[in-house]
């Protein structure tokens, strides 16, 4: 804390402890009356205006005064809590998820008993059931002890692709493409009015933070995260970075009561990846450098600086022998390196956010654990431990490594009692405790949570997914749409034809006016999607084999001759030289409906997109290419920026 900021915080607590009602603090403060919600604290009413007793004392504590900068009322509120409570601030906690909400007795352990107050969802409900589902825990928040609210999280629910630990399937939400589809639309201002979007259906079911954007330059094409970032050049990712955090933050120049925190991620250097692999095993937890293009990593977050992001995430990964202006990387992960977060990320680049650690770095790794490869899933009998480059300490070392190194919340953690004993242990000292918490606890008053925590779970029912909303996700599909080939304009196709189908809904192609057959010989069309392969060993493989299901259905299409267009998902810079040899048309989706994709093939809707990335020519090409440089396979099929239109 500044010594201007501290005299200013005593003064304040000089004149509220002097006056029946405190005089608003200078600067942002609030003026005009908020909205309330309340289930269970007290109101109280002063020279007219209401305010929430969260404490229950009766009279109107400093924090309790929305009438004062958020900064104000957390310094007042850090000198009430204990390192108990304290301890609850620096944990970003999972919520005990039922089929049909949460666990409520375990929210009562969770929230009363260890004052954990920020948790990811991962619950996958309708509108109307998650909002009910999370009053819930904003309920049980409001009758502990001091009446703190809490952050629900969220990772990405939007979009087409859905991987545990990653992304949500969206249930009532408005459909859009993938992130990466963001970017081969071309325009960040589609981009802030999609997150916009996204905002507006968080708050309504009562998230208040997105983990996300993901702003990690897709350099390496075998790595399986390409889809959740904004492609391969920098300035554009950049741009969409930018763009997304305005949108979810709704504006540019931080938290506000209708924002959501944004998290951006992951913080850097992830998109580099030593041979694609994932870094969420033991065996990927290196990134490496050769091409020494670092700085340009860096350059998408610079966006989210630009934007005021809430919180940074630090990636798993250790920087291979990375040396940055003359100074030797530590080869631990990102969360526990103190040059990558303090020198670099708050020191250079000035960022005074929260920094949330990734999930489960101060988890153990056993023996079991390193040897565990793709395609098992990396939480496994152990549990789940990204611990990278500390594998040797205990647990309540990491989490005190990983505060010291500059984070303010570990993720994945529902055990404060790991910060206390460190305080107890002489590992961590309160001040970096208070920072910490402070920290925290601003964003939560910046969003408003104090004052109105609950939202009516009708009205999310009636936002969520509507249909000007759902206009504009359909529209970002089509634009992002990139045709790579069109044999003898096979593209737009009329309607009537008789078409063979192989991932596509034939009551979408009967609705679109299209007849349907299972025999590709007696169709005079055929239509079929094509997923990452996921081939090879480790599941880098960015070729089809042959062996892939809906590479035999396209395989079949053509071998009857009827003209078939090819469909390919590139969630990765997929190779299609065995694709784009036989198909009549290729157009590429990263997230796109049946219905759009049907009438953009009748022309009712026109491809936009442009490739984010290139598309490497074959499999020994992607592996010769450098990890941390973009687009430098030799003789790609298609070049960054390539896509065909109707006219």
């Amino acid at each position: 804390m500044s010594r201007t900021t501290a005299l200013c915080t005593l003064l304040t607590a000089v004149l509220v402890g002097a006056l029946a009602a405190p005089a608003a603090a200078p600067g942002k403060g609030a003026t005009d009356q908020p909205q309330l919600s309340s289930r269970s604290a007290p109101i109280l009413t002063i020279d007219g205006l209401r305010f929430r007793d969260l404490d229950r004392n009766g009279a109107l504590t400093p924090y309790e005064d929305w009438r004062l900068l958020p900064e104000y009322r957390a310094d007042d509120l850090i000198r009430r809590m204990t390192l108990v409570q304290k301890a609850g601030l620096l944990v970003h906690g999972t919520l005990p998820a039922t089929e049909t909400g949460y666990d409520r007795q375990q929210l009562g352990t969770l929230i009363g008993a260890r004052h954990v107050n920020t948790f990811i969802t991962r619950l996958a409900l309708a509108p109307e059931a998650l909002a009910t589902a999370n009053n819930t825990v904003q309920e049980v928040a409001e009758e502990a002890n001091l009446g703190i609210p809490a952050v629900i999280s969220s990772d990405p629910r939007n979009g087409f692709s859905v991987t545990e630990g990653q992304t949500v399937g969206g249930v009532g939400t408005t459909a859009m493409p993938d992130a990466i589809g963001w970017a081969a639309t071309g325009n960040p201002a589609l981009t802030r009015q999609l997150a916009d979007i996204v905002r507006q259906e968080y708050r309504a079911v009562g998230i208040t933070e997105g983990l996300s954007p993901q702003a990690d330059l897709a350099t390496e094409p075998r790595w399986t995260r390409v889809n959740g970032t904004f492609g391969s050049d920098p300035r554009t990712a950049r741009r969409h970075v930018q763009a997304y955090v305005s949108g979810l933050q709704h504006g540019d120049d931080g938290l506000g009561p209708h924002s959501v925190a944004t998290v951006t991620k992951h913080w850097v250097g992830y998109g580099a990846q030593d041979n694609g692999y994932d870094s969420h095993y033991y065996y990927g937890r290196y990134a490496t450098f050769p091409g020494n293009n670092f700085a340009a990593h860096i350059v998408p977050f610079t966006g989210a600086f630009e934007a005021e992001t809430a919180g940074i995430m630090p990636t798993y990964s250790i920087l291979r022998n990375l040396v940055v202006r003359g100074h030797r990387v530590e080869q631990v992960g990102a969360g526990f390196n103190s040059f990558l977060l303090k020198n670099l990320l708050r020191g250079r680049y000035g960022f005074d956010g929260v920094i949330v650690s990734d999930w489960a770095i101060t988890g153990d790794c056993p023996q079991a654990c390193r040897d565990n490869r793709p395609p098992a899933f990396f939480v496994g009998p152990w549990g789940a431990g990204m611990p990278w480059g500390v594998e040797n300490l205990t647990v309540v070392q990491r989490f005190a490594r990983a505060i010291n190194a500059g984070v303010d919340q570990i993720g994945g953690s529902n055990e404060p009692r790991n910060v206390t004993q460190a305080v107890n242990a002489g590992l961590i000292s309160n001040a970096r405790v208070n920072e910490a918490a402070r920290r925290v606890l601003i964003q939560k008053f910046q969003l408003g949570l104090f004052e109105n925590p609950y939202v009516d779970p009708a009205a999310a029912a009636r936002l969520s997914g509507n249909p000007r909303f759902q206009a504009v996700g359909d529209r970002a599909q089509a634009a992002s749409l990139t045709l790579l080939t069109n044999r003898k304009r096979t593209l737009p196709a009329r309607a009537g034809r008789t078409v063979y189908l192989s991932g596509v809904s034939p009551q979408a192609a009967q609705t679109a006016g299209l007849k349907v057959t299972s025999d590709p010989a007696k169709a005079d069309l055929a239509i079929v999607r094509l997923a990452d392969p996921r081939s090879g060993t480790g599941t880098l493989g960015l070729t089809f084999t042959g062996t892939e299901p809906d590479y035999q259905a396209f395989r079949r299409a053509v071998a009857a001759g009827v003209p078939t267009v090819a469909v390919p998902k590139l969630d990765r810079p997929l190779v299609l030289t065995n694709v784009v040899d036989r198909a009549s048309a290729v157009l590429a989706d990263y997230g796109v409906s049946d219905d759009v994709l049907l009438a953009t093939v009748l022309g009712q809707r026109t491809p936009g997109g442009r490739l984010p990335f290139e598309l490497p020519s074959s499999q020994v090409a992607a592996d010769r290419q450098l990890e941390d440089v973009p687009d430098d396979s030799s003789a790609p099929l298609f070049r960054r920026g390539h896509g065909l239109s109707y006219r």
